[in-house]
């Protein structure tokens, strides 16, 4: 590891900015590096807003990949090389479209479901749709985390985005496809007790990993929408607001930091669909058509 990597991570560190943002960081810093085949300490800002233009233009990223690399640039030169530049020299950032997410029908995550052979991969993929966790937070989530108490049924996330640690809800339907679960595949007794381990058993499966189980079974369903595990935080949302579940409590059932930024799921909500009488509306799993 370079000197300049290892002060760029301690920076990080000390400010307390998650592991999946360091790492975020730096692979961006070292992309922009083997770009021009120098040290990143050695670009001018020009040549940075060049990289950023190249990545639109030429490699086709999304404005939100390219902010990252712009983010990971201004903390490099700012905060680790103490470059206090002014406004016009900093590294610009993209304004992203606002867009909306492609939702996925009922009908059409039962067969994603379905599609995925990998039983750690689907087991993973529910939790994510039942709990409305984000991808990487399901990844990290260890057997502890699951608490099946009769008057608590919820789960833990620890250190979510902005390290805040939270609870979402536990329907029956997940907690007894995990029970199964455990009692097949005995995650309990992995070395770190993660609920999802990977092929060694020895860490927690790979955020990389799990999208490309997502985009395959996607592939085998024969869904065209786009869109990558996030889709099933955003059926979460819409879902749970479709069958009645205030506004407020699905913002901190997803660890939003504004009330705001759930309420786009208001313009998702179909109008037409109605909750089965005889399905707890927090249970979505249970409400998904039997395939």
């Amino acid at each position: 590891m370079t000197p300049l990597r290892q002060r760029m991570l301690d920076a990080m560190t000390v400010r307390g900015l998650a592991e999946r943002t360091q790492e975020c960081y730096t692979d961006a810093v070292a992309r922009m590096a083997r770009h021009y085949h120098r040290s990143p300490d050695l670009l001018s800002p020009t040549e940075v807003e060049a990289y950023l233009l190249h990545l639109v233009k030429d490699r086709k990223l999304s404005y939100s990949s390219v902010n990252h690399a712009a983010s990971a640039s201004r903390f490099l030169f700012e905060t680790v090389l103490g470059r206090k530049t002014d406004e016009h020299l900093r590294p610009p950032m993209a304004r992203v479209p606002q867009t909306q997410p492609q939702l996925l029908a009922r009908e059409e995550i039962a067969r994603l479901f379905a599609c995925c052979s990998h039983p750690v991969y689907r087991m993973a993929l529910q939790t994510i749709y039942a709990t409305g966790l984000r991808v990487s937070e399901a990844c990290c989530l260890r057997v502890s985390d699951i608490d099946s108490a009769a008057d608590r049924m919820c789960v833990r996330v620890v250190a979510g985005k902005g390290g805040s640690d939270r609870y979402s809800i536990l329907s029956p339907t997940l907690l007894a496809l995990l029970r199964l679960y455990c009692q097949t595949y005995r995650p309990q007794r992995t070395p770190g007790k993660w609920l999802f381990a990977n092929g060694t058993r020895e860490r927690a499966v790979g955020v990389e990993s799990l999208q490309r189980a997502y985009q395959a079974a996607k592939h085998c369903a024969g869904v065209t929408k786009t869109g990558g595990t996030h889709t099933l935080r955003h059926g979460f949302a819409t879902h749970l607001l479709e069958g009645g579940t205030d506004l407020y409590t699905i913002s901190r059932l997803l660890g939003h930091g504004h009330i705001s930024t759930t309420a786009r799921y208001l313009h998702l909500i179909s109008p037409q669909f109605r909750p089965p009488k005889d399905v707890d509306p927090l249970d979505l799993l249970a409400g998904l058509p039997k395939l």
